[in-house]
């Protein structure tokens, strides 16, 4: 039986967003998304046509939980992998758009969510065999001692199929601390075939700054076998290949913002779906950066973008070119 070509593992929250310029203090309504980064990554290659599988948990006889999973499968993702829990809860997070110089504000509430409660036992671990490529973040890490097991339980699955592994670092600070982080992930990052992690990450979790060939020289020495990403927000990002070459994007677009929120999620999902269709690693990076920024033009996590679309920005040459 032929498997998928992406499968990510992790949390769906439902996502609650003041209207901008509104406080969540004063507001009377709140907009409803879903996102989470695994499922934000397994959809936006989804809409790009791979086959791709989300495993997870919500809860059962919800109204959210039902939600989620038609607005997933929507999108082209294959459901069968999520848990539903009785007596259970979906996580929840609030967002509050500040207008410069405040910045964008995230509360989380995904305490006893159902995804908290998962073990390695209660996982189709099938679906991660016969993948092509599985997906992870850290942010499932950060979640628990059991999430933390689960993930260990993923790489073993995929270490023993012949599956590569691709990981974001995606750090939280309200949910770890970069000492917890940086120790579980010194022991997951030589099992990697791709990572990306953003430049304030690296500092915070790595203690790696400097230039970006500096931040992805130690990020090498702690990732040997990986293809490494490092974002660099509106400088773009540097990526470094086996070959121990720097690679940036062959340009850089001017956006006009309306949502920032999932732009990393976007900058790996492009990434993974040019790989997994045979691109180059350059050509990997392009997609990626204009995925990224097709994003920041579309309101919440999920980049509401069309194959054609990627392709149309990627032929343009109506862009700012930038070394």
């Amino acid at each position: 039986m032929r498997g998928h070509d992406l499968v990510g593992l992790g949390e769906v929250m439902l996502r609650l967003a003041a209207p901008p310029p509104r406080r969540l203090e004063q507001t009377s309504a709140l907009d409803v998304q879903i996102g989470g980064a695994e499922a934000n990554v397994a959809a936006a290659c989804a809409r790009l046509g791979l086959r791709t599988a989300l495993i997870s948990a919500l809860p059962a006889e919800h109204a959210w939980g039902d939600r989620t999973v038609r607005e997933l499968t929507g999108h082209g993702v294959d459901c069968a992998g999520v848990l539903r829990r009785p007596a259970s809860r979906i996580g929840l997070y609030f967002i509050e758009y500040g207008a410069a110089p405040r910045p964008v504000r995230v509360l989380y509430d995904r305490r006893e969510s159902a995804l908290s409660r998962l073990v390695p036992d209660e996982v189709e671990w099938g679906l991660v065999r016969r993948a092509r490529l599985l997906h992870l973040s850290g942010v499932t890490a950060a979640l628990g001692d059991n999430l933390r097991d689960v993930l260990r339980r993923a790489l073993d699955e995929a270490a023993g199929a012949g599956v590569p592994v691709s990981f974001d670092v995606n750090y939280r600070s309200r949910l770890w601390t970069p000492e917890a982080a940086r120790e579980f992930l010194e022991e997951i990052l030589p099992r990697l075939r791709y990572l990306f992690v953003g430049s304030d990450d690296a500092a915070a979790v790595f203690k790696l700054v400097g230039s970006p060939g500096d931040v992805l020289n130690g990020l090498r020495a702690l990732a040997p076998g990986a293809i490494i990403a490092l974002t660099l927000g509106e400088a773009g990002s540097a990526l470094l290949t086996e070959g121990a070459v720097v690679l940036r994007p062959s340009r850089l677009y001017t956006v006009s913002v309306v949502d920032r929120v999932g732009a990393g999620d976007a900058y790996a999902a492009g990434f993974l779906w040019a790989t997994l269709t045979g691109r180059t690693v350059q050509q990997a990076v392009d997609a990626a950066t204009a995925l990224a920024a097709l994003k920041c033009t579309v309101w919440g996590d999920v980049p509401l973008v069309t194959r054609a679309e990627l392709d149309e920005l990627l032929a343009s040459e109506s862009t700012e070119i930038r070394r």
